[in-house]
C-alpha cells in the first residue's frame, strides 16, 4: 500500500476520529497513527497480518472507544494496551492469543470483548475486575473448565461455544447479571452441568446443544421448570 494512500486515510481520520484500514496485508501497526493519538475514537485494522502492537504508541490513544484487530497474527498484547481508559469495545477474534496481560483489568470502561478463535486455555481471571463488561465472546478457544472465579463475572452474556469444557463451577449460578450462557459444542456430561444454573441463577437462555447428552434429558432435571419460567418471561419481554 502506497504512502500517499495511507496519508489520505490519516487525513480523513484526523477529521472523523475513525481510522479504518482492512484487508490491506499490513504486517505492522501503522506508525503514522501516532500523530492521531489525541483524536481517534475508532481504529479498525481487521483482516491484516499484524503480529504485534507497538507498546510506545498503543497506550496513548486517550479517547479511543473501539479497537478491532480481528483476523491478524497477534500472539501477545502489550501491557500498555490497558492504559486505554475509555475503551468500550475490543475485538480480537482469530488471532494467536494464549493469555491476556495481567493489567487487563484496568480497561475499566470495557463493555464488549471478543476473543473468539484464539488459543486461550483458561477463563482469564482479569475479566472479573471489569465492572462494566456486558458481553464476552470466548468461543472457539481451548478452555477446559470454568473455575470458581466465574462467580465474580459481571457480564450479561458469556459465549463459550466450541471449547473443550467438561467441568463448570457451581459458582456460575452466582453471577449477578448473567442472562445468556452459550456452551454449545463442548465436552459436557449432563452430570457436570450444575443444577443451580436451572434453579437458582439469573440465566434465561442456556444454549447447550452439541454436548455429550441429549437435550431432552436436560428437560428432566429438577429446576428446569424454573429455568423455563425465566426463559418464557424474557421471550415475552422482547416479543
Amino acid at each position: 500500500m502506497g504512502n500517499s494512500a495511507l496519508r489520505a486515510h490519516v487525513e480523513t481520520a484526523q477529521k472523523t476520529g475513525v481510522f479504518q484500514l482492512k484487508d490491506r496485508g499490513l504486517t505492522e501497526f501503522p506508525s503514522e497513527l501516532q500523530k492521531l493519538t489525541s483524536n481517534l475514537r475508532t481504529i479498525d485494522l481487521s483482516n491484516n497480518k499484524i503480529e504485534s502492537l507497538p507498546p510506545m504508541i498503543i497506550g496513548k490513544f486517550t479517547l479511543l472507544k473501539s479497537l478491532s484487530l480481528n483476523n491478524n497474527k497477534l500472539a501477545v498484547l502489550p501491557d500498555e494496551l490497558c492504559n486505554l481508559k475509555k475503551l468500550e469495545m475490543l475485538s480480537l477474534n482469530n488471532n494467536h492469543l494464549r493469555e491476556l496481560p495481567s493489567t487487563f483489568g484496568q480497561l475499566s470502561a470495557l463493555k464488549t470483548l471478543s476473543l473468539s478463535g484464539n488459543q486461550l486455555q483458561a477463563l482469564p481471571p482479569q475479566l472479573c475486575s471489569l465492572r462494566h463488561l456486558d458481553v464476552v465472546d470466548l468461543s472457539k478457544n481451548q478452555i477446559r473448565c470454568i473455575p470458581d472465579i466465574v462467580g465474580d463475572l459481571q457480564v450479561i452474556e458469556l459465549n463459550l461455544n466450541q471449547n473443550q469444557i467438561s467441568q463448570i463451577s457451581v459458582k456460575i449460578s452466582c453471577c449477578p447479571r448473567l442472562k445468556v450462557l452459550r456452551l454449545e459444542e463442548n465436552c459436557l456430561e449432563l452430570s457436570m452441568l450444575p443444577q443451580s444454573i436451572l434453579s437458582d441463577s439469573q440465566i434465561c437462555l442456556l444454549a447447550v446443544e452439541g454436548n455429550l447428552f441429549e437435550i431432552k434429558k436436560l428437560r428432566e432435571l429438577e429446576g428446569y421448570d424454573k429455568y423455563m419460567e425465566r426463559f418464557t418471561a424474557t421471550k415475552k419481554k422482547f416479543a
